[in-house]
């Protein structure tokens, strides 16, 4: 598991419009990495919505957020669309970044046990370091949680 202080594990994806984005690309700005599962289903969705409809509180604080899952960038590109997400979606079929930050483990669901996302979220600092790691964050109110951390820590 990575430590918090850690240099964040760097990593160059293509988002929804097929172009790469690299973790260095937003050195100099805080970002908000959140790992989840697969796109269009219901927890998936809801987490999105909630970071599209808080996204005016991260782009006033200058916060870069960015969602990464196994799907493609076709799926991406679609669910971006449906939904109107104003942020980046990068897509890791080869579980690249999924592997590095360690958010590919053993999930049980109706007793049977599979590997797959699981919901993480990280903060990263302006310098590249992991600031939080928000394990099993809950959906609907991720995204809030991170706008109150960010305000209460200055």
């Amino acid at each position: 598991m990575l430590e918090l202080s850690a240099k964040a594990p760097a990593f160059t994806l293509p988002d929804q419009n097929g172009e790469a984005i690299s973790l260095s690309d937003f050195l100099g700005k805080k970002v908000v990495l959140y790992f989840y599962p697969k796109d269009n289903t219901p927890g998936c969705t809801r987490q999105a919505c909630a970071f599209a409809g808080a996204y005016a509180g991260f782009k006033a604080q200058d916060v870069v957020v960015i969602g990464i899952s196994k799907d493609s960038t076709a799926s991406h590109q679609r669910f971006a669309q449906k939904y109107d997400l104003p942020f980046i979606l990068l897509s890791d079929p080869e579980l690249q970044a999924i592997q590095a930050y360690g958010v590919w483990q053993e999930k049980k669901l109706y007793g049977k046990v599979s590997m797959g996302v699981v919901r993480t979220t990280f903060i990263i600092d302006e310098a590249g370091n992991i600031e939080k790691i928000m394990p099993k964050v809950k959906p609907d109110t991720n995204a809030q949680e991170i706008l109150d951390y960010l305000a209460n820590r200055g």
